[in-house]
């Protein structure tokens, strides 16, 4: 099939990209840059800023499969400068891709990233697909982005709302920052350590978005998490014994992320305990659901 990537050369973009071609798709990368080009071999580049209207657009109607990755970061303090362009990306980013979709003389898929920040911080309660949306400000992101999404039902795409857990790889993303602190002996557990961690290789992420390219009968919200979510303590511990390092320091106080990070504090002392249901009823076999296999293999 032929797909286009916005996000491409991200994290998640990169090893998607990576994974489409290997399976021998045809891959288009939007880049706003042209110093991206011939970065991996066997992509075709489209350069353009997807939060504008461009001639891009008329590039995205070519395609079989458009796969929203952009947004700006969320990891980074909420000022409100910054939770401007949280939001703003991925709406803005989202309607002119629904915009393209809408001139495709086909019907598309539209695998539109989105994250499990939708359902807000939960405690103990187990969420799948059809759980309530939260209120807090990355929860009310997450349902804008979305309904934005969706809208390209109405030219007869099927959309595929991709809910993110925190993804764990080798060359980035949450495991690279851990790594340096664990390393030297200084992981411990943050806050209470209860809080539920919903994670995802980065390895089962590639083949979940690959399973959902394919699978024509699933739509909708779709958790993209390992089953078996740890908390914060057990995470903690299950790092440090693949690291070999001791994780037997206190637990950061709550108040003291707060300090340093304000409100984006909540995404490291709360939680959200979320199961893939959805992939779970339609017989997805993860390479790695349980967190020590993930770090042995990753470090």
């Amino acid at each position: 099939m032929k797909v286009f990537i916005t996000g491409g050369t991200g994290f998640l973009g990169a090893a998607l990209s990576q994974g489409l071609l290997a399976e021998g798709h045809s891959v288009t990368i939007l880049s706003r840059s042209s110093h991206h080009r011939n970065l991996m071999p066997g992509a075709a580049y489209c350069e353009g800023n997807p939060t504008k209207k461009g001639a891009w657009q008329n590039e995205v109607c070519k395609h079989d499969v458009v796969i929203n990755l952009a947004g700006a970061s969320i990891f980074r303090t909420w000022s409100e400068k910054n939770r401007e362009a949280i939001r703003s990306s991925r709406i803005l980013t989202t309607r002119n891709l629904v915009d393209a979709i809408g001139q495709a003389p086909k019907n598309i898929t539209l695998l539109s990233g989105s994250a499990v920040g939708y359902y807000g911080f939960r405690a103990d309660e187990e969420l799948d697909e059809n759980s309530s949306p939260g209120d807090d400000f990355l929860a009310e992101v997450v349902q804008a982005w979305e309904t934005e999404a969706k809208m390209a039902e109405q030219f007869g795409a099927r959309v595929v709302l991709c809910r993110i857990g925190v993804i764990l790889g080798r060359d980035g993303g949450a495991l690279s920052k851990m790594l340096s602190v664990f390393k030297w002996g200084l992981g411990s557990p943050l806050g209470s350590g209860s809080q539920w961690f919903s994670w995802i290789s980065l390895h089962d992420l590639v083949n979940i978005f690959i399973y959902l390219m394919a699978n024509k009968n699933i739509s909708g919200p779709v958790n993209c998490t390992s089953p078996h979510a740890v908390t914060n303590r057990e995470m903690t511990k299950a790092l440090g014994k693949a690291l070999h390092r001791p994780t037997i320091l206190p637990p950061v106080p709550a108040f003291v992320i707060k300090g340093a990070l304000g409100e984006f504090s909540d995404v490291f002392v709360k939680g959200q305990r979320v199961v893939p249901r959805k992939l779970l009823d339609e017989g997805f076999v993860f390479a790695y659901p349980e967190i020590r296999e993930a770090f042995a293999h990753l470090v």
